[in-house]
């Protein structure tokens, strides 16, 4: 997994290891992958946000 924010992985969504198929049926709730402890918050600002994506 190629992460664009630095940081350490603090936690890992058993849900979609032992269910794949959740990230793609709730990408924005249930199927998320890692919660990130971010080094430097500020490196969100230049992420694009769900909308954006569209």
């Amino acid at each position: 997994m190629i992460a664009p924010v630095s940081g350490e992985v603090v936690e890992v969504n058993r849900k979609v290891v032992d269910e794949p198929e959740t990230v793609n049926e709730a990408p924005y709730g249930e199927g998320w992958l890692v919660r990130i402890r971010l080094t430097d918050p500020s490196e969100v600002d230049s992420l694009l946000d769900a909308e954006a994506y569209k």
